[in-house]
This record gives C-alpha cells, sequence and structure tokens, in this order.
C-alpha cells in the first residue's frame, strides 16, 4: 500500500475492539472499571524521523517524548512503557540507552521490558516504544469537536521544522540556532497538561505531523468544520528572528512537524478556567479559531480566507 491512510482504511475492518475508536484516534483506550487504560505506540526510523548523525541520546529522547505526548493527549498519566531496539554499535547503543534513561525518568515512564533485533548490515536503524497511560476520567478523542467551539493549541508551532531546516544548512542567528536544533532533536511536550485539561476540552490530540494537517484531521474525524486564524498562532521569538511573521512564515510553521503541543477544542465558557490551568503549570495556550457546522479545514489570515497551502504536513 503506498500511504499511510490506505492501510489504516484497510485495518479497520481488523481493530473491531471499541477500544481501537475505529482507528479515528491516536491511542488505544480500554476501560476496566472506572479507569481507562491508554495505549499508544510510535516508530522513529532513520531518514525518516531523525537524522543519521543526530546524537544517539537525543533519538532516544524523541523516541519517548513522542509517545508520552500521545499519552497526553489522551488525558492519561504515565504508567510504563516497552520498546524495541536495532541493535548496532556498542558505544552508540551506550549512548541511546544514556538518553532513554534520562527521557523515561523526565516523562516519570518506566521502562517495563521490551525486544531487541539485529537489523542487517547498512539498513537504517529503527526504534519502537509503546507506552501505556492512565486516565482516571475522560480520555478525549480526536472526534468530539462541536459547532460553537473554540480551537486552541499548546506551546509554539514550527520551531522544531525550523530547527530541522537549520540543521539541513539553513541560516539562523547563532543565539536562535542551537535552540531550534534542540526544539527538534530533543522536544519537551508538557505532559502534565493534557491529564488536567481532559475535564474542560471536547475533541484534543497532539501536533506532530503540522498543525493544519493534524487540524484537518480532527475537523474530518469529528464532522466539523475548523478555521484557522493565521495570526493567531503562537510562534516563538526564535522562529519569528529567522523567518520573519508574515503569512508565508506562518504558513510555513504551520505545516512543519514535530510541535509537540496539544491541539483542542473546548466551549467559550471553560475559557477561563483552561488559561487558568495552563498559568497553573507555566504553559502557554493560545486560542487560534473556531469551530462551526459543516465540514473541512480553513484558514483566515487578518479575517480574510486564505488558500489552504498544497501541502498541510507530513505525510507518510
Amino acid at each position: 500500500m503506498t500511504s499511510e491512510l490506505s492501510l489504516i482504511e484497510a485495518l479497520r475492518g481488523i481493530a473491531g475492539s471499541p477500544a481501537a475508536r475505529g482507528l479515528m484516534d491516536d491511542a488505544a483506550v480500554l476501560e476496566f472499571g472506572g479507569e481507562k487504560l491508554v495505549l499508544t505506540l510510535d516508530t522513529l526510523v532513520e531518514s525518516v524521523h531523525f537524522l543519521p548523525d543526530d546524537p544517539p541520546s537525543s533519538i532516544a529522547w524523541k523516541l519517548v517524548a513522542v509517545n508520552a505526548s500521545d499519552l497526553s493527549a489522551k488525558g492519561a498519566e504515565p504508567v510504563g512503557c516497552l520498546y524495541s531496539h536495532a541493535l548496532g554499535d556498542d558505544a552508540w547503543d551506550r549512548a541511546f540507552l544514556d538518553g532513554l534513561a534520562e527521557a523515561c525518568a523526565h516523562f516519570r515512564l518506566p521502562l517495563l521490558g521490551g525486544d531487541t533485533v539485529r537489523m542487517p548490515e547498512g539498513a537504517p536503524r529503527s526504534f519502537s516504544l509503546t507506552a501505556l497511560g492512565r486516565a482516571a476520567a475522560r480520555a478525549p478523542s480526536r472526534t468530539d469537536a462541536k459547532p460553537g467551539e473554540r480551537v486552541w493549541v499548546s506551546g509554539t508551532i514550527g520551531d522544531s521544522g525550523l530547527g530541522l531546516a537549520v540543521l539541513s544548512g539553513r541560516e539562523a542567528a547563532p543565539e536562535h540556532a542551537e535552540w531550534l536544533t534542540t526544539r527538534y532533536r530533543c522536544p519537551c511536550p508538557e505532559t502534565r497538561l493534557g491529564p488536567a485539561l481532559a475535564p474542560w476540552v471536547s475533541a484534543m490530540m497532539d501536533v506532530s505531523d503540522g498543525l493544519l494537517i493534524d487540524a484537518q484531521r480532527m475537523a474530518d474525524a469529528s464532522g466539523a468544520a475548523l478555521t484557522i486564524s493565521a495570526e493567531s498562532v503562537p510562534l516563538s521569538a526564535a522562529f519569528r528572528a529567522t523567518t520573519g511573521d508574515d503569512l508565508d512564515a506562518r504558513l510555513m510553521a504551520m505545516t512543519a512537524g514535530d510541535d509537540y503541543g496539544l491541539l483542542f477544542t473546548a466551549a467559550p465558557e471553560h475559557t477561563m478556567r483552561i488559561r487558568e490551568i495552563a498559568a497553573a503549570l507555566d504553559c502557554e495556550v493560545s486560542a487560534i479559531g473556531t469551530v462551526g457546522a459543516g465540514s473541512g479545514l480553513s484558514l483566515h489570515y487578518r479575517d480574510q480566507p486564505v488558500p489552504l497551502p498544497a501541502t498541510l504536513g507530513y505525510r507518510h
């Protein structure tokens, strides 16, 4: 099969358990009594998700971080993880394990076990991790955005994609280059935010493949229309200093991947509560759009509709 979408469509006939959520979400949710067990799996492949010369410790960090982000988006507290390791050079592997230990401690995601494999000579490295979490109340889905709600995002958008561009040769001021490349190599989602927000949001997912493509996925899954105001999308000072702050720069940010902030919708009456939660956790949240009747994604800039770019984000 040539695309992720066609494979997922074919798999829906196999994944018939209610826990699979029709493969419309980023995680499975198994209910046990009054609690929900959230399970998610992500794989990182060399030259697809990380550069061949990235430090091994940063690759391990990213492997844990992206899974911890998925748990947070389902309102889940971490329980533990299992991972698969492609054996390689001993010094490289030991550096990877140092990063794995640091990330598991940071994200409170203890290692429970896993598997090892030996890759063919010259094959790209590949690592998979399955994370388990516990959601005491709701485990928000990407399918529940409702007309009349506001669209929110946490953190800033585009930094990781710009960091990859810097590593690939784009110029950036020295005071910003290291910060941006670290955002790419070692994303640091605020994983306490998702569980705190879960009772107050309707739909929630993390931003992994790009803000616009993930917003479109939420709109399609919810059967609703999402409108994003480009000027409201939060950009870091480092991003603005490197690219500017016009529509082209904002489109670059909104179509970049690996942000790992939270994209969520909530009723307007929950605005104050959402801001209070974010402030208590020292997190940034921004209202960036609205949910309406209809379907699909639209983009506005300074109150004027603008065409969606040909590429909304990363597709497998």
